[in-house]
C-alpha cells in the first residue's frame, strides 16, 4: 500500500450561514478553522468551538434565545432523535430541549467528505467479507463508511445501499451528498425502525453491499446476522471501541459470535486445564473482520474474528496486525510479536518442570485426603510428572479424594470448593487408580509408561491427519521434552505447530501449512 491523495470537501460556507451574524464573524476570524470540529451554542453561554485537540471561548458575548431562534429557522427539522441537518452537506445540528420541549442548546458538528481515507484499509475492505469498524467518537469512523460507499460503488461498479438513520453518512436533504459516489441511499424515519429498514435493503433492492452506520440495538444486531447469512456484504460500525468491550456486551456480543457458559467433563476441564464452568463463543461471527480504529491514522485488524475472540474467551492477546499512516503519507504495516501461547518451546538439555508464571522449581502440588501418600510417589516416579504432595491445604493446587469421601462433603472438601481448589476424585484408594489419575491428569497414555513413546505416537497420527482433511489437530498436554519431540514431528511432514496453555496442560496444536499466517 502506498501514498494515496487525500482531499477534504468540508462546505462550512453553508455551516456559517446558518450562525448569527456575530458568531459567524468571530468564526471567520480563527487562523485554524480547518481543525474545527464543533461549534456549540447553549442557552445563557458563550458559544464555543472545539478542535480535534483543545476547545476554545468564541467570544464573551452569552448566547440569547434569538441566536437559537436565528440557526434553527435556517437547517432541515428535527427528528425524534433531536437531529436535523443543512440539505447537501454532511453538517449535523443536534439540540438540547428543556423540559417543556424548547431548544435550548446547540451542537454543530461539522461534516466532512475526506477523499483517501481507506487506503490504511483498501485491501479488507475490497476483500468482500463482512467488516466491521469499532473506535471512539472523532476517529473517523462515519468518514471511513462514506469513503467505502464511493469506492465500491464508483471504482468497483457494485450495488451500493447506505443504510442512513441519521442522515450522517449521505447528509441532509433527499439528495445523497456526491460523497457516496453512485450509492443508493434508504433514510430512517427514526432510530428504532434502522433494523426494519436493513432487511427492507436486502429484500426490495437486491444490493451487493450494504452499509451501516451506529449498530446499538439488539434487533440491529439481529437484522445484521440476517443480512449476513443472505450472503450480502456488510460493512458498518457499532457502538464500542474495542473487540474485547464489544464481546461483553450482551446486547451487541452477537456480532461477532456472542458469549455462552459451557459446563465441561472432568476429564475436558483437565485436558484444557480450565475450571468446569467456561466461556465459549456461541455461534459463528455476523462479521469475519474487525477493525479497530485506534485514531485517525493508527487501525488495529482482527482478520478473524473468530480466531480473535476465542483467544480472548481463554484469556490470551490475540495481537491483531497495527497499521499506522506516516506524515508522508505512506501506510506501515508494524511487525506482530508472536502471541503467548504461539511461542515454540526452545530445546533444552534436560526436560522443564517450571510450571509458567511460578518461581523456579515450581511444580503443581496435590493435597491427598484418604488418599495413600506412597501410591501417589510410586505413581509421580514412575509417569516423571511435575506433581508434588503437600500437607497443607493452603499450598494446595488441587485435591485428590475418594468419591465415597466426596460424597459426605466434609469439611476439607468443603473449605477446598469454597477457595476455588479443583477437587479431583478417584473411586478407590489403589495403585492402579491413582496411577490413572496422575496419568489423565497429565495426558499420559495408560498403554505405554512412557510418555515419550505415546506423545510420538500421537503427533504422527495428527500430522496424517492434518495433510488429510488440512484442518488443524490439538494433542494431550504433554511435558517440554515431549513437545519439543511433537514439534520435529510437524516440520518433519511441513506442517505448522504451536504450543498453548500453561503448564502442566501445556499442549501443542498442529496446523496446515496454510494456516500459518507469518509466512
Amino acid at each position: 500500500m502506498g501514498e494515496q491523495f487525500q482531499g477534504v470537501v468540508d462546505n462550512l460556507d453553508k455551516l456559517f450561514e446558518v450562525l448569527p451574524p456575530h458568531i459567524r464573524k468571530a468564526l471567520e476570524e480563527q487562523e485554524n478553522i480547518d481543525d474545527l470540529i464543533e461549534i456549540v451554542m447553549d442557552l445563557g453561554r458563550a458559544p464555543e468551538i472545539r478542535f480535534s485537540k483543545g476547545f476554545a471561548m468564541l467570544s464573551e458575548r452569552v448566547v440569547e434565545r434569538e441566536d437559537i431562534d436565528y440557526v434553527v429557522q435556517r437547517v432541515g427539522m428535527f427528528t425524534r432523535d433531536n437531529r436535523a441537518g443543512i440539505e447537501r452537506t454532511l453538517h449535523r445540528i443536534s439540540c438540547i430541549r428543556n423540559r417543556l420541549g424548547d431548544i435550548v442548546g446547540l451542537t454543530l458538528r461539522v461534516g466532512r467528505a475526506v477523499y483517501g481515507t481507506i487506503d490504511i484499509i483498501r485491501d479488507v475492505i475490497i476483500s468482500g467479507k463482512n467488516i466491521l469498524l469499532l473506535g471512539p467518537p472523532g476517529v473517523g469512523k462515519t468518514t471511513k463508511l462514506r469513503e467505502v460507499a464511493r469506492v465500491l460503488s464508483d471504482e468497483f461498479q457494485k450495488r451500493v445501499i447506505v443504510v442512513d438513520t441519521s442522515n450522517e453518512i449521505a447528509g441532509d436533504g433527499d439528495i445523497p451528498h456526491p460523497a457516496i459516489g453512485r450509492a443508493r441511499r434508504m433514510q430512517v424515519s427514526s432510530p428504532e425502525r434502522q433494523h426494519d429498514v436493513m432487511i427492507e435493503a436486502v429484500e426490495n433492492h437486491m444490493p451487493e453491499v450494504i452499509i451501516v452506520d451506529e449498530i446499538g440495538r439488539e434487533e440491529e444486531a439481529r437484522a445484521a446476522r440476517t443480512i449476513a447469512e443472505r450472503g450480502v456484504q456488510l460493512i458498518a460500525t457499532a457502538h464500542g471501541t474495542t473487540l474485547e468491550n464489544l464481546l461483553f456486551n450482551p446486547t451487541l456480543s452477537d456480532l461477532v459470535g456472542g458469549i455462552q457458559s459451557v459446563i465441561l467433563s472432568d476429564e475436558e476441564a483437565r485436558r484444557r486445564g480450565t475450571q468446569k464452568a467456561i466461556l465459549e463463543r456461541k455461534a459463528v461471527p455476523t462479521f469475519d473482520i474487525v477493525v479497530e480504529l485506534r485514531d485517525r491514522d493508527t487501525v488495529a485488524i482482527y482478520h478473524d474474528t473468530a480466531q480473535a475472540v476465542d483467544l480472548l474467551l481463554r484469556g490470551y492477546d490475540p495481537e491483531p496486525e497495527i497499521r499506522r499512516r506516516t506524515k508522508e503519507g505512506t501506510v506501515q504495516i508494524a511487525e506482530r510479536r508472536p502471541r503467548k501461547e504461539e511461542l515454540v518451546v526452545v530445546p533444552q538439555e534436560e526436560p522443564s518442570r517450571k510450571v509458567l508464571g511460578m518461581p523456579e522449581g515450581r511444580m503443581l502440588r496435590v493435597y491427598l485426603f484418604a488418599i495413600s501418600k506412597n501410591y501417589m510417589q510410586r505413581a509421580i516416579a514412575q509417569a516423571k510428572a511435575p506433581l508434588e504432595i503437600v500437607d497443607d491445604l493452603n499450598r494446595a493446587d488441587l485435591v485428590l479424594t475418594l468419591k465415597s469421601r466426596y460424597r459426605k462433603r466434609g469439611s476439607k472438601i468443603r473449605e477446598a470448593e469454597n477457595r476455588g481448589i479443583p477437587v479431583h476424585v478417584v473411586r478407590s484408594n489403589t495403585y492402579n487408580q491413582i496411577q490413572k489419575f496422575v496419568h489423565d491428569l497429565f495426558g499420559y497414555s495408560e498403554a505405554s509408561p512412557e510418555p515419550e513413546e505415546s506423545g510420538l505416537l500421537e503427533a504422527e497420527r495428527a500430522a496424517r491427519q492434518v495433510l488429510k482433511l488440512g484442518e488443524p489437530v490439538e494433542l494431550s498436554p504433554r511435558n517440554a521434552f515431549v513437545r519439543r519431540l511433537q514439534h520435529r514431528i510437524a516440520e518433519r511432514y511441513n506442517l505448522f505447530s504451536q504450543s498453548i496453555g500453561e503448564e502442566p496442560f501445556r499442549r501443542v496444536v498442529i496446523y496446515p501449512r496454510s494456516l500459518n499466517k507469518d509466512e
